[in-house]
């Protein structure tokens, strides 16, 4: 279960500026403008998840511990924000058990690129202190994104990621893991039922 919490890796993404020295007029060169200051259309996918989310949050559990204990009751928040001048949204979730007690918590940027027509995602696991990667594109009314990172045990993983069920209120989040390179997939290692609470989060 530790490792399906992980593999959830929703805060802080490098986006540096490289500007030449400049002699002389002091004029930026070609090579150090932005490609754009405004931010595209499609730097509103995300927008979906700007707010404040109550989840129901089941991760996979098998063998003796499944039969043992039973699958683990719990539960979380989800915060959004527009972030990056229009071009990202920021994120953190929290999980914890049916007693309160912190499992998870993760901080995410999420920033549209749009020569790849792709969003590229940083999420920092903060009780863990591991970072993963991953990008994620909208696929009609899903967004679908695959990332790659490392769990507490030091074994790297795969994931593939479906928001479905998109609407006003609501959403459901599932991961896939896998740990041979994507030549099989554990599907639903983490599945989360997220419910509206308000439109707005505060920070």
């Amino acid at each position: 279960m530790r490792a399906s919490l992980f593999a959830l890796g929703a805060c802080c993404i490098a986006m540096p500026l490289a500007l030449k020295a400049q002699h002389g007029s002091g004029t930026p060169s070609a090579a150090s403008a932005p490609r754009a200051a405004r931010a595209p259309r499609e730097a509103s996918q995300y927008d979906f998840l700007i707010g404040q989310w109550e989840l129901t949050v089941t991760p996979k559990v098998s063998g003796l511990a499944a039969r043992i204990h039973g699958v683990p009751k719990l539960r979380g928040s989800w915060k959004a924000w527009r972030a990056l001048e229009g071009w990202g949204i920021e994120d953190e979730m929290r999980i914890v058990d049916e007693s309160g007690n912190p499992r998870s918590f993760t901080q995410s940027m999420r920033v549209y690129d749009p020569a790849a027509q792709q969003w590229q995602v940083v999420t920092v696991d903060a009780y863990r202190q591991k970072v993963s990667q991953a990008t994620a594109r909208w696929s009609g009314r899903e967004m679908i994104s695959s990332g790659s990172g490392v769990d507490g045990d030091g074994d790297a993983y795969m994931t593939r990621t479906r928001i479905t069920r998109i609407d006003a209120r609501s959403f459901r989040f599932q991961q896939d893991r896998s740990t041979d390179g994507g030549k099989t997939w554990e599907e639903a290692v983490l599945v989360i039922e997220a419910k509206r609470v308000s439109d707005a989060a505060p920070r």
